[in-house]
């Protein structure tokens, strides 16, 4: 599914993260061919990011968009996708 490297990000497929963010509310709005497009409200706001629905990983820039899209931390990340 993941794979923790010390204080990097883990290396992740799409449909884990849309999961992860799935927790906090962040949801699949709707999906138009390859991408979802996720919405929700966390810490106060209203999120939206894309997610791109390809075969392998994310790119690491692509996952750094989203948490920052999303307005969460590496390490709640982490810990979202482990629960």
């Amino acid at each position: 599914m993941f794979i923790l490297m010390g204080e990097r990000l883990p290396r992740i497929k799409p449909l884990p993260l849309i999961k992860a963010l799935s927790k906090i509310g962040i949801r699949v709005g709707r999906q138009k061919g390859s991408h979802a497009q996720l919405c929700g409200i966390y810490k106060g706001q209203t999120r939206f990011t894309t997610i791109p629905i390809h075969g392998g990983e994310l790119p690491h820039g692509v996952l750094l968009a989203v948490l920052k899209d999303c307005g969460i931390s590496r390490k709640e990340l982490i810990e979202l996708l482990q629960e």
